[in-house]
């Protein structure tokens, strides 16, 4: 539960989601997140670091080993999610 209680804070799911291309610096990470508030990224990053899934390098932020399997399991939530909604959207279909 406490993975996700972390991963439903505003921005949490975003940023690990961003890292998995590779480091980025803040303003980069903060551009791709549509620009969110600095101080809302701080509060993600570091909350991010404590848990330790993402941690810092001479490039600006970057997903841990942990935080890179994260993102793994993130990623086949995302092409599940595409399936269910191709359900769904068949099943609206059909019902009209």
């Amino acid at each position: 539960m406490a993975l996700f209680d972390l991963l439903g804070r505003t921005w949490s799911m975003g940023v690990v989601w961003q890292l998995a291309s590779g480091p980025l610096t803040f303003r980069a990470l903060q551009r791709r997140c549509d620009g969110m508030s600095a101080s809302l990224l701080n509060n993600r990053l570091r909350e991010l670091r404590e848990t330790g899934l993402v941690d810092r390098c001479e490039e600006g932020y970057v997903l841990t080993e942990l935080g890179r399997e994260l993102s793994a399991l993130l990623q086949g939530m995302g092409e599940w999610s595409i399936r269910w909604a191709e359900v769904l959207a068949s099943q609206e279909g059909g019902d009209s």
